[in-house]
């Protein structure tokens, strides 16, 4: 809903809307809705083509499995149309694959090389829900690895006014950068991840977030995560009510939010421990990318082991890990420096 009402608002205020991509009509994930047919006659109705006579236009096109030929299309719109906010969506955040020579060769690099800039912004749904290999990563290392000299945003949102803030930010900054969002899956029926109407109408995009529950006094260990298994680390943290283990979620990894992060980790300062935890393997997520960037405070790691393959094939196995995970955030013993 928060990204809907971020599409509407925008059309609302003359900026054209254009979202393509596998089944965005429906939403891969039967959340998006954005598109309306009778059974019998097949006949559409757009509900975000009706909010007013006055409203700038809104296109959403089901495309076929080409990525590559997909989204060279959609960055050409969006260079033809830099005042529309132009949306290509992956059925699943692994399909960006097989547009790997666009990202690479123009979405990553084309104002370093060309000096044109370009506001395409993409969608990659991301997240460990025991789904198998090919449905669980959106290969986040690749993107952070492209970036520098701020040629992009890399973003990763745990609420819905998060996210409605951030599609809005795209369209009302002076400048045109590209967007990658690691959607959620899971979070899209969460019954914790939800924002209030006062969230949407005011404070804006949140790069960091701090723990809500936790008191610097108290806390013992200082757990920064990006992404859905906040959810995961906030069920454990209620359920125990432990108030060492403060939550830290990272919204935008790129640019690094390098003042949100240092005033986090002074509030922290008598905290023994500063952790980074992510459900990819080592090898994979934006554990390297941490590694160079975070600066604050010397960070030990928490994830799956280095792994040839995104995920296992076995829910029962995905479950194990993902405990593993969890227990080893709340654990009272030392966490082992990974190098």
């Amino acid at each position: 809903m928060g990204e809907l009402l971020a599409y509407a608002s925008l059309m609302n205020e003359g900026y054209p809307v254009r979202l393509s991509g596998q089944d965005v009509e429906r939403g891969t994930f039967s959340h998006r809705h954005a598109v309306i047919r009778l059974e019998d006659s097949e006949e559409q109705y757009v509900p975000l083509s009706n909010i007013s006579d006055k409203q700038a236009a809104f296109h959403i096109y089901n495309s076929l499995l080409s990525e590559y030929g997909v989204l060279g299309f959609e960055y050409g719109y969006a260079f033809a149309n830099p005042d529309s906010l132009v949306i290509w969506e992956a059925q699943f955040g692994d399909f960006m694959n097989g547009a790997q020579i666009i990202i690479d060769q123009y979405l990553s690099s084309a104002e370093d090389k060309w000096r044109r800039m370009n506001g395409l912004v993409m969608l990659l749904p991301h997240g460990y829900e025991g789904q198998g290999a090919e449905h669980s990563s959106a290969r986040m290392e690749r993107f952070l690895q492209l970036c520098a000299e701020y040629n992009m945003q890399v973003a990763n949102c745990t609420t819905p006014a998060n996210f409605f803030h951030l599609l809005r930010r795209q369209m009302h900054r002076e400048f045109r950068k590209p967007l990658i969002v690691f959607t959620p899956k899971s979070l899209l029926r969460h019954p914790k991840c939800v924002s209030t109407i006062s969230d949407l109408t005011s404070g804006g995009f949140q790069e960091v977030i701090d723990d809500a529950n936790a008191t610097a006094k108290a806390t013992r260990r200082v757990v920064f995560c990006t992404g859905k298994v906040y959810y995961d680390l906030l069920e454990r943290q209620e359920s125990e009510k432990n108030s060492g283990v403060a939550i830290v979620r990272v919204e935008q990894l790129y640019p690094f939010p390098q003042k949100q992060i240092d005033a986090i980790a002074a509030k922290y300062k008598n905290a023994t421990e500063f952790v980074w935890l992510q459900e990819e393997p080592e090898n994979m997520g934006a554990w390297s990318y941490m590694l160079r960037t975070f600066t604050s405070v010397d960070l030990k790691l928490i994830s799956r082991e280095a792994s040839a393959s995104p995920a296992t094939g076995s829910h029962k196995q995905h479950d194990k890990e993902q405990h593993a995970l969890i227990d080893k955030a709340f654990a009272p013993s030392e966490i082992p420096v990974l190098n």
